[in-house]
């Protein structure tokens, strides 16, 4: 499916030769051909002064696939989950809602590809930046976790069987634990090279937690954060200069008639309380959906036009680390856990909230499965819009032997919508696919 995002436009000119000639001559070669400056090669970036914007292009286009379009990682997970309904007439934001999807759906499939170009991108880049900025090395290693945070991405959204092509091979498909495997190398890789640099550091090695905790290793999980400061934030950045830089999550649910909304309550977390849990900023609008027919919809108050999105941050850590003590079992895991949960809603000053976020009530659960209830509530909460709740609901599936059921939306669906919700609990990879001759659709469709 690779394709080369650079290439070289040529304009051949032919012009009539003498006026005795009965034909007019045009040689292909001629000093006439000029190249159009405009659009370059890969290779024309192969320089010290061109690595660093090939670089930067790459992040560009990773935060785009991310979170700067409305049909972006963040926002096509939480509709697919219980963060975000769609009041949209599209059927690619239509059906992920209902837990429905299928192979035809084009805004899934544009999330797809424009993922892909990300991880295919900061594939490319490496060799590049290790050939002429070697000693920048915390630049190679950015670029290793972005390509991890592509690979893991893929295998928290879609089905078994997604294939990691290169622009020049086709790849051969993916079990889910190959991707995530895949997408571990690619962090190893980062912090093998990565030095001194803490920011890039802590990258990586949220991202590796993220992974092995997607492998069900919460154990070397926690070992893998530590180090990092609770206080400690990746950002994709955004802004108003042109829409693709846009924050494409308010672009989703912010405007006037927006794609999507928010319900009060989706599956078995209900987010928006009154008053407001500070983590999940919301307010009661009189606006319309796209679809006029859903009206007084809810919006999100997290992000602005040109606000941030956290990829990867030090809560997360904290998190992973109570997350890997919760599997101890014991009543004093549950107690430490519950201390930690509040441990971190004691931080709220130092996290950026200016609202302060009260201890739970009620003391330390007494049983395991009310625990993981608690547990992947906060996490919920604290990451809320930042597409990890698709990941965490198939976890509870997969690790936590819930059912589906009671973890993903389900039972009848919301006027004005008829009908009720499918069984999908990830993404089917979209057909244009079939252009790659090893693939033969998804090996699965579990959790």
């Amino acid at each position: 499916m690779p394709s080369n995002h650079f290439k070289k436009a040529t304009r051949w000119v032919c012009l009539p030769v003498a006026a005795a000639a009965t034909l007019a001559a045009c040689d292909i070669n001629s000093q006439l051909d000029i190249t159009d400056p405009d659009v370059l090669n890969v290779g024309d970036f192969n320089s010290p002064v061109g690595a660093n914007p090939i670089r930067l292009g790459v992040l560009g286009d990773f935060t785009f696939a991310f979170s700067g379009t409305i049909d972006g990682v963040v926002v096509m997970s939480a509709n697919l989950s219980d963060e975000v309904y769609s009041t949209d007439t599209f059927d690619g934001r239509l059906f992920p809602n209902q837990r429905a999807t299928n192979d035809q759906l084009d805004q899934v499939a544009t999330s797809y590809l424009n993922l892909h170009r990300a991880r295919v991108g900061a594939s490319r880049v490496v060799p590049i930046l290790k050939e002429f900025t070697p000693d920048a090395s915390a630049n190679i290693a950015e670029m290793y976790a972005i390509r991890g945070y592509a690979e893991n991405f893929f295998a928290e959204l879609y089905c078994s069987g997604v294939p990691f092509s290169s622009e020049v091979d086709f790849g051969q498909p993916l079990t889910t634990e190959q991707m995530l495997q895949t997408a571990l190398a690619s962090f190893d890789s980062a912090l093998a090279i990565v030095g001194t640099d803490v920011k890039v550091r802590s990258l990586a090695q949220v991202g590796r937690a993220r992974v092995l905790l997607n492998l069900n290793r919460p154990a070397d999980a926690a070992a893998a954060v530590a180090g990092v400061l609770t206080t400690y934030k990746y950002d994709q950045f955004h802004s108003q200069a042109t829409g693709r830089q846009e924050n494409g999550i308010w672009g989703a649910l912010s405007v006037t008639s927006p794609r999507y909304s928010l319900y009060s309550k989706e599956g078995t977390v209900e987010f928006f309380r009154t008053p407001a849990d500070p983590r999940v900023p919301w307010a009661a609008t009189t606006r319309r959906g796209f679809n006029a027919a859903h009206t007084n919809i809810n919006d999100q108050r997290k992000y602005t036009r040109s606000g941030a999105v956290t990829l990867a941050d030090g809560v997360e850590a904290r998190l992973i680390e109570l997350e890997a003590r919760l599997r101890g079992g014991t009543q004093a895991d549950r107690q430490a856990v519950y201390d930690g949960l509040n441990a971190l809603r004691g931080q709220w000053q130092e996290l950026g909230y200016t609202t302060a976020i009260p201890a739970l009530a009620g003391g330390a659960a007494t049983t395991q499965d009310a625990a993981v209830t608690q547990l992947f509530e906060e996490r919920a909460l604290w990451m809320w819009l930042t597409g990890h709740r698709l990941g965490d609901l198939r976890r509870l599936v997969r690790q936590y032997n819930r059912n589906q059921a009671d973890v993903f939306p389900s039972g009848a669906l919301r006027a004005p919508l008829t009908g009720n919700y499918g069984d999908d609990v990830n993404f089917v990879i979209p057909v244009a696919e079939t252009n790659n001759p090893n693939f033969n659709g998804c090996i699965d469709r579990g959790a």
